[in-house]
């Protein structure tokens, strides 16, 4: 089965291809250092079974490769941040491995790409969609801007993300950060059991609930929150009672 890996750190690229070759099934066809190499070689040259890519190049996402370069490929991501999974998975990924890769998480996501390939007896493409999207991981941190400098902030330390002219913002015991999500998108990759849409402009915490009053309407007290009280939709009690009961 073909192969490309698509990284523009040496070390971890070299430290890839030494990992994959210990798989005979695998054949590595090439290894792409920038989005520049990979929209030229995905543009000239038949694709591969498997794709290994980071996320973070020096000249901008590998996901701009296949937005302009739409591929079939089945595609490993793999990186030092899991601040993307959703779009990952929106790529025909099939797993997210953080670096440092161990030979033991990189085998079982070999394995996993096995298990998505046609036989006589299963998988057609809905088949492999729905399997894909039961694997989507869970977003345990967000990488930030912090004017020239990026800063990782562990989603259990967020109070609530909250939407304000269009941009979310995640709010911590420190301050608040922008975020590159929308709540749409935070709603699909958080812990449910721990995050909650309260209404269309707040997520919040279970953990950094502080008070909720009940009358004349439900309103949330978190411990850390912007000035704008949180207030329940009406719609949204009933899930918001359940949830904090589970």
């Amino acid at each position: 089965m073909k192969t490309v890996i698509i990284e523009d750190e040496k070390p971890a690229a070299r430290k890839l291809e030494r990992l994959i070759g210990l798989f005979p099934d695998l054949e590595l066809v090439a290894t792409l250092n920038s989005v520049e190499d990979g929209l030229e070689w995905f543009q000239n040259n038949s694709h591969p079974d498997l794709i290994f890519s980071d996320i973070v190049l020096g000249d901008g996402l590998s996901f701009d490769i296949f937005e302009k370069v739409p591929t079939k490929s089945f595609m490993i991501y793999t990186t030092a941040f899991d601040q993307y999974t959703l779009k990952a998975f929106k790529l025909n990924s099939i797993d997210y491995l953080l670096k440092p890769i161990m030979e033991e998480d990189l085998e079982k996501a070999i394995n996993k790409f096995k298990s998505f390939l046609p036989s006589e007896s299963s998988n057609n493409s809905l088949e492999i969609k729905s399997l894909i999207k039961e694997e989507k991981q869970k977003l345990s941190r967000i990488l930030v801007k912090i004017g020239y400098n990026l800063k990782i902030v562990q989603t259990n330390e967020v109070s609530c993300f909250y939407s304000e002219n269009k941009i979310v913002y995640l709010q911590t015991k420190e301050r608040n950060y922008p975020t590159d999500f929308t709540l749409d998108e935070l709603q699909e990759v958080l812990d449910e059991k721990k995050f909650f849409r309260v209404n269309r402009q707040f997520m919040i915490n279970s953990n950094f609930i502080k008070n909720i009053h009940t009358s004349p309407y439900y309103k949330v007290e978190m411990e850390f929150q912007p000035e704008e009280e949180i207030t329940v939709s009406r719609d949204r009690v009933k899930d918001f009672k359940d949830w904090l009961s589970n």
